[in-house]
């Protein structure tokens, strides 16, 4: 067990490696990783809540000895991206299930707590609809973007940067580490501009600029940048960016490891009607002959652009992954599988 303190009462922080077989984990969910190559399988347990001492009874509990071998085996991974910054970009199901957000929440405090880099960037795109539905304001989209009036806009503003953003940091500092919430407003992070077709979708906008030196000690200090997709253009006026943009320019300009899109499908399919054709790895070239094939239509263009463009601007790798499974973040960064489709330079 691993605690980590602050000057507040104290919080329990905990991460435990276990036997694969599920009948010795009673309340952890068991993460498995099956590895590519010719690597031993690897479970990793976790369990990282504000709560009560745990049960002393260890009666199905694995010996000590089998949790060292275990964590010596996970070595690998930490080494190759401890110190390494890795940008993840939260929407979709994970938003919205009180169970993935949790398993979201554990995966970026263990990450933290092994020497990982993390930042967060989110949307709220259900939240919003909800909050509007509230006000008896019609949601209104074009090519799967919102259009966005004044009115609309200072919603979005409210409810991503003042609720959304909120609940993330007390999430995280709640589950151990230290969250700090920002959006593209704070310190100029981001300086918005409007998108070219600004007449039909309103304040709905694109990045023009990244100023990372206000993210720079927060991460050097351990603390977990929690960021709205919302922004100012040069004259003060607030614009709603989307959030996969957001992740890849952040994560471009601050020469990121890794940018990580958490979604609501298994990744990109080389069959779109066949959730078994599930494409692990593939290279620029490769993405961009598969859209030039119809093979990646929809709203996974846009997806898949934002890491093409994130990798030409120096992210080592871009994965495109399933937010709906449980710790996908870990399955991702800590086994040779992954959980979901990486696209490589």
């Amino acid at each position: 067990m691993a605690t980590v303190t602050t000057n507040a009462p104290p919080k329990s922080f905990s991460f435990s490696v276990s036997n694969p077989l599920k009948h010795l984990i009673t309340n952890s969910p068991s993460l498995c990783f099956p590895h590519r190559k010719k690597h031993q399988r690897l479970c990793l347990s976790i369990n990282a809540a504000v709560s009560s001492p745990p049960s002393t009874d260890t009666r199905n509990a694995p010996s000590p000895d089998y949790r060292v071998e275990i964590l010596s085996e996970s070595l690998p991974f930490i080494q190759k991206f401890r110190g390494k910054t890795i940008v993840v970009k939260y929407g979709g199901a994970a938003m919205t299930s009180p169970e993935l957000k949790a398993s979201v929440v554990s995966d970026l405090v263990l990450l933290a707590c092994v020497g990982l880099r993390p930042i967060l960037v989110h949307g709220g795109g259900p939240d919003i609809n909800h909050y509007l539905k509230q006000l008896n304001i019609p949601a209104e989209f074009r090519d799967g973007l919102r259009v966005t009036d004044a009115t609309t806009m200072e919603i979005v503003s409210m409810v991503l940067v003042g609720k959304v953003n909120k609940n993330l940091v007390s999430l995280i500092n709640a589950a151990g580490a230290t969250a700090v919430g920002l959006s593209g407003h704070d310190g100029r992070l981001l300086t918005a501009r409007p998108v070219p077709n600004s007449a039909q979708l309103g304040f709905v906008g694109e990045v023009a600029r990244v100023d990372p030196n206000v993210l720079r000690p927060l991460v050097d200090y351990g603390y977990i940048p929690v960021i709205a997709s919302v922004a100012a253009d040069e004259a003060g006026q607030a614009y709603n960016i989307n959030a996969d943009t957001v992740a890849g320019e952040l994560a471009a300009a601050l020469g990121a490891e890794k940018l990580i899109l958490l979604t609501d499908v298994a990744g990109i399919l080389e069959d779109k009607d066949d959730p078994s054709s599930l494409v692990k790895e593939i290279d620029i070239k490769g993405v961009k002959k598969m859209i030039g094939d119809g093979k990646v239509a929809g709203g996974m263009i846009p997806k898949v652009k934002c890491c093409i463009r994130s990798l030409a601007q120096g992210v080592k790798t871009a994965s495109i992954i399933d937010g709906r499974r449980q710790h996908s973040l870990l399955h991702e960064i800590m086994s040779d599988e992954g959980a979901g489709t990486m696209i490589t330079g």
